[in-house]
């Protein structure tokens, strides 16, 4: 495939950018009096550089059927939007009409006539009316005549000074000449032809009820209905007058009720002209502002590379570009991409005074101009092609669109220092095909018009759009998408309808700033290190609301604050305390301290504590996605609060992107939060310890449950014990020296305290594997005391075991030594003495039998202070053992007694009694 510079060449005055607005402002008065460039006078050029569409086929075989005398429409009303080809549809009809050459010298026009059966079209008087050329207030001259209304001179036209005789008084005294004098005026010069353009204007400057020399508003309406009328009655004459499709377009209020009044007059024998499609506009466009091409096999082999590209692409581009008409569509319009052509007229034609046919010739030529003089490379000229860093071609755009718009390509779009423009600069991949910057044109392009722009009705353009007016053959679709997503997240002025990930999303420029540069704005406020922390705090919080392994999770508690007892707790550290394997001081360093001390005080329970700490490489970004998040949340705060002002989408859109904001901040989070660090000693001797590093997996889906996972695998909390570990761990530290018996709850505090024990989960742990191990005298023997040599309650091979301050556990071998020594004496059997045998052992008395005891009955005075944790001991270590027995029936009673010298303050008395109202209390007195 070859470039498109390679292929077709612009016409000269295209390319030498001197076209100017003469090219493509077509003047019928100008070409009726000679003014007119080569283009438009000349009968034969004209032809050659006008593409004969349907709707002007159609008209010039009714034109060329009338003047023939075989039918035809006698009045053509042209009622189109502004710039739809109304006055080039007339110099067609004038040209044919008033030619001063051969029929075959104009090109197109013999194919047509044979279509309809005729052979040849006479040549006709032609007049011309134009009411931007005429004044009715004021005489102007033909030859010597003064004439001062349109009557006089359509009769001076037609028949010169003969003509205007016949309509002389009526001319003279400002009144309409009726129908039967217009008639003898149109046969005497028939076939005729009358063309009249911008007649609004004219009428609209007339006042009611105050004649001038053109006459009268009402004379001239009857002036219009006796023409039409006479019209009708000449078979070889015809009329052709063109009217303003909008109101808009009549101006005044005067204006709009001409436009009324002669839409009403037309109206009873009007045929109204078919405007150009915007497939004919392909081919009006190109022979308009491009050489005819003999590189006909290129053009075919470049538009099919794009028909082949769009459907290997499938669902990922429109779906008009899958059908097979649309490989046509792309050779029609070469070198003009369609979808420039559709966002033309379907978009910016709607725009108050952008011209269907002017307009879109007057902006292409700059375009072309531009682009061949920068040696543009494309195969064809697509939106994203569109040189919108020319001030000239950006003007031609912004020239119809409400102000603002400069600093949107300065910021965003085009400009040299664009955020396109820098994407484009660091990133090799977008860079190589200036990714970013095609997005941005397309994107504009397609949304601009009416401040925001409209696609079928629906605002923005989708994914598979952009990409239509982007990608070329033998690029990768994928990096236009990438680029569209970055320039989502950056630029200031485009706007979104959702998430920028679904194909469904549209998105479009606006001259006000999207709602992300308001959060961009407002992110510099949130720096302050308490505000943050205590937005990820509440991140975390909501992850570590499950598990069952620790009694306390601690998210970046003050280490004053941080309880220093028995019970097993998890401590994240804040931002900041961060870790990796090559930077880990910050995070050991705040360990270590906590470690060592709680407050003003030393720190005794150091083996109960576990720590998450965030990761280094992810501190910044997790720190920058919770800016993010309060940005938007203050935004859609004052938003509710109406303190901020938008519409009902960017609220919608705040809202979305809170919500976005907040699922990266979770995700950056829990990804940031990544390594559990545990302190360990090997030794007792040691005098610091060592911290080691366990990574959490980021993927897991609950962090409690995977924190666990960790401390289950690695053994760093234990949950489940054998009796054999516990007795290994009584033969490394306890049962040496002499010592052979050592107190079970002191083991247990030990744990709490020294890094170099076990780390239970809780006292249930070590409960367990006394259970387990009491029943062997493998393990251990226990006993409830010790008195000098003698153990209170000593037992080894038990069935029955419970953890107090009194337990002991005894090395097995003393067990078995103490258990063999203090075993009971049996008597000898006794023999009787008559018969000469063995006597029979002397009958035991039987031990006497003690009354069981049916009822017990404990109290005990608990400490406020230790109040939790000695409730629950007195529930597992009283409690569940009396409850062992599913025949006892058990009766607690809690008694409350607190006195204050100075008496009770209102508020610790209302929330007491209302909590105790709550909890069931039978008595709740305050005295």
């Amino acid at each position: 495939m070859k470039p498109w510079r390679e292929v077709i060449v612009p016409h000269p005055d295209v390319l030498e950018g001197i076209f100017q607005q003469s090219e493509f402002a077509a003047d019928i008065t100008a070409v009726h009096t000679g003014k007119a460039s080569h283009e438009y006078q000349n009968s034969e050029a004209f032809f050659q550089r006008t593409f004969i569409t349907e709707g002007m086929r159609l008209l010039l075989i009714s034109v060329a059927n009338r003047l023939n005398g075989r039918g035809g429409d006698p009045v053509i009303q042209l009622q189109t939007a502004f710039g739809g080809g109304k006055t080039h549809t007339m110099l067609a009809v004038y040209h044919l009409a008033k030619r001063e050459c051969k029929l075959t010298d104009l090109a197109g026009i013999i194919p047509v006539l044979e279509s309809a059966g005729l052979k040849d079209v006479p040549k006709a008087h032609v007049a011309v009316i134009d009411g931007t050329a005429l004044s009715p207030g004021q005489e102007w001259k033909r030859g010597k005549k003064s004439i001062k209304t349109l009557w006089g001179e359509l009769a001076w036209q037609l028949g010169g000074d003969d003509g205007y005789h016949l309509v002389k008084q009526a001319d003279e005294n400002g009144t309409s000449p009726g129908k039967d004098m217009l008639k003898t005026l149109l046969e005497k010069y028939s076939p005729c032809v009358i063309l009249i353009d911008e007649l609004v204007a004219y009428i609209r400057q007339f006042q009611d009820g105050k004649p001038i020399s053109g006459g009268t508003y009402d004379s001239n309406l009857s002036f219009v209905q006796a023409l039409t009328e006479a019209i009708k009655l000449v078979p070889t004459a015809v009329i052709l007058a063109s009217l303003p499709e909008s109101e808009v377009e009549a101006g005044s209020n005067r204006g709009i009720a001409a436009l009324k009044a002669l839409e009403k007059t037309f109206g009873r024998i009007q045929a109204l002209w078919k405007p150009v499609a915007t497939e004919e506009a392909f081919e009006i466009v190109r022979r308009r502002l491009f050489e005819t091409s003999n590189n006909k096999h290129e053009i075919e082999e470049t538009c099919r590379a794009f028909a082949d590209m769009y459907v290997k692409e499938g669902v990922k581009m429109p779906s008009e570009t899958h059908e097979s008409r649309y490989y046509d569509r792309l050779v029609r319009a070469y070198p003009i991409h369609p979808e420039v052509f559709d966002r033309l007229y379907e978009d910016w034609t709607t725009l108050e005074g952008f011209q269907r046919t002017r307009g879109v010739l007057k902006l292409m030529a700059k375009v072309i101009y531009r682009l061949w003089k920068d040696q543009n490379p494309d195969f064809m000229i697509m939106p994203g092609s569109l040189p919108l860093y020319d001030g000239s071609s950006r003007n031609e755009l912004t020239y119809y669109l409400q102000a603002g718009w400069d600093a949107v390509f300065d910021c965003d779009i085009d400009g040299e220092k664009s955020e396109s423009a820098e994407i484009d600069t660091k990133e090799p991949r977008f860079g190589a095909i200036h990714a970013a910057r095609r997005v941005a044109r397309t994107v504009f392009f397609g949304s601009a018009p009416a401040a925001g722009g409209t696609h079928k009705g629906i605002k923005g353009l989708d994914r598979a759009r952009i990409l239509l007016g982007c990608l070329q053959p033998h690029q990768n679709l994928a990096v236009f998408s990438d680029s569209l997503m970055r320039l989502a997240g950056r630029l200031h002025y485009l706007n979104s309808s959702g998430d920028v990930t679904l194909d469904a999303t549209r998105f479009w420029f606006d001259t006000r700033a999207n709602l992300r540069r308001e959060m961009e704005d407002r992110k510099g406020r949130f720096d302050r290190e308490n505000e943050l922390r205590l937005k990820i705090a509440g991140v975390l919080k909501k992850m570590t609301g499950g598990g069952s392994t620790f009694e306390g999770v601690h998210i970046f508690t003050a280490n004053t604050d941080l309880p220093d007892d028995e019970y097993l707790r998890l401590v994240f550290l804040p931002p900041g305390k961060f870790f990796s394997k090559q930077e880990s001081r910050f995070a050991f360093t705040e360990i270590h301290n906590i470690l060592k001390q709680n407050g003003t005080k030393p720190r005794y329970h150091c083996n109960r504590l576990l720590f998450v700490v965030p990761d280094q490489s992810s501190n910044a970004r997790m720190i920058e996605c919770a800016r993010i998040a309060m940005a938007w949340n203050s935004i859609v705060e004052d938003i509710h609060e109406g303190r901020l002002n938008i519409d009902k989408l960017q609220e919608n859109q705040a809202k979305k992107e809170l919500q976005t904001a907040e699922d990266v901040l979770t995700r950056a989070v829990r990804e940031c939060y990544k390594w559990l660090l545990c302190p360990v000693m090997l030794n007792p001797t040691d005098h610091e310890c060592t911290i080691e590093n366990y990574l959490l997996n980021s993927g897991a889906h609950d962090l409690m449950k995977e924190i666990e996972k960790v401390c289950k695998e690695n053994e760093l909390v234990i949950s489940a014990w054998a009796p054999t570990h516990l007795r290994e761990y009584f033969y490394k530290f306890y049962w040496k020296d002499g010592r052979t018996a050592y107190g079970a709850i002191n083991f247990w505090e030990d744990a709490a305290k020294y890094l170099y024990l076990p780390r239970l989960k809780d006292r249930n742990v070590l409960e367990n594997a006394l259970r387990s191990g009491v029943g062997s005298k493998d393990y251990f023997g226990i006993a409830y005391g010790q008195n000098g040599d003698k153990f209170e309650g000593f037992s080894l091979g038990s069935s029955f075991v419970q953890l107090d301050d009194s337990l002991l556990l005894i090395e097995p071998s003393a067990a078995k030594k103490y258990d063999d020594s203090h075993q009971e004496i049996t008597l000898p059997p006794t023999h009787g003495t008559d018969s000469g045998s063995d006597p029979e052992p002397a009958p035991i008395p039987p031990q006497p039998q003690l009354p069981s005891a049916k009822t017990f009955i404990g109290s005990a005075v608990v400490n406020a202070a230790t109040a939790r944790r000695r409730m629950t001991d007195i529930a597992d270590e009283i409690i569940s053992i009396l409850g062992q027995d599913p025949n006892a029936e058990i009766t607690i009673t809690v008694e409350i007694k607190a006195e204050y010298p100075n008496g009770a303050p209102d508020h610790i008395k209302r929330a007491v009694s209302e909590n105790a109202n709550t909890l069931g209390f039978k008595n709740n007195v305050w005295e």
